[in-house]
């Protein structure tokens, strides 16, 4: 049986972090996937094979907290970024493409803030309003104890249900390898985008003439049409891909049309 591609290996950052990261040598520019809150590394798993069967470098790792990387006593979106850039330096990885989703977009733009990119890929995630009304107190219940009612496979798949409208194989899978986590530690994760601004923070960004990507979803109650134009009008070479009929996991809902669009924008960075 084949090894799974994503399987990765356990990488040493620094003396006692282990992280466990996926890694493919291949023709440059570097596809780097950031998943987001509650994720890990098999959320991207159709990007990842797709960049593999391109022949394009690519590197995908579960954040700190999340998957089978460590937690840490304190998160920051900082510290995030450092724990990337080690990744980077190890596989001699410059200028990549970052491909981010949710709470790895606000990841995905503080490292390009300081760090050389060349193009960005941003679906279903902004740098504010990244908190409806209700994530704040549902997280805190799932902190303070209300996470162990994941571990009855029941509420997993009633949670599978309610979290997308599309029913085929690739989001059974998804689920399967991504459920929702009754670790304490992902969510604790989470706080630190509560409130988070990009562009209260730093103004009009260094990077602005990145070639930029972003996708949003007709389904998706998080990151919505206004929300994805918004963000792509801070960009001066952008284009915002609205898929009316996708949610917030547009990767393994409709991973084709993701694809075609993340293979456009690599293309045309190529010529």
């Amino acid at each position: 049986m084949p090894q799974d591609l994503l399987a990765g290996n356990a990488i040493h950052l620094r003396r006692s972090t282990i992280f466990q990261v996926a890694y493919h040598p291949g023709a440059s520019p570097a596809l780097v996937f950031l998943h987001g809150g509650l994720g890990n590394r098999f959320n991207w798993r159709w990007q990842y094979e797709f960049a593999i069967a391109q022949g394009w470098e690519a590197l995908a790792y579960d954040l700190a907290g999340h998957g089978q990387s460590p937690p840490y006593p304190r998160y920051s979106i900082g510290r995030h970024c450092r724990d990337l850039s080690r990744l980077l330096d190890r596989y001699s990885i410059h200028a990549p493409v970052l491909c981010c989703h949710s709470y790895g977009v606000p990841i995905g733009l503080e490292w390009a803030q300081r760090n050389e990119v060349c193009a960005l890929v941003l679906i279903a995630g902004g740098t504010h309003n990244l908190d409806p009304w209700w994530e704040v107190p549902a997280m805190k219940l799932l902190t303070w104890g209300g996470r162990h009612l994941y571990r009855l496979p029941a509420i997993q798949q009633l949670t599978r249900k309610l979290s997308s409208s599309h029913s085929h194989q690739r989001l059974d899978r998804f689920f399967a390898e991504s459920p929702v986590p009754h670790e304490e530690q992902p969510y604790r994760a989470l706080e630190i985008f509560w409130g988070y601004n990009f562009f209260d923070r730093h103004g009009n960004p260094h990077f602005k003439d990145v070639p930029t990507l972003v996708i949003s979803g007709g389904e998706d109650s998080t990151f919505n049409a206004e929300m994805g134009a918004e963000l792509a009008s801070h960009f001066h070479h952008s284009r915002h891909l609205h898929i009316s009929t996708g949610g917030h996991l547009l990767m393994a809902e409709l991973p084709e049309q993701v694809n075609n669009a993340i293979a456009q924008l690599v293309k045309s960075i190529s010529r």
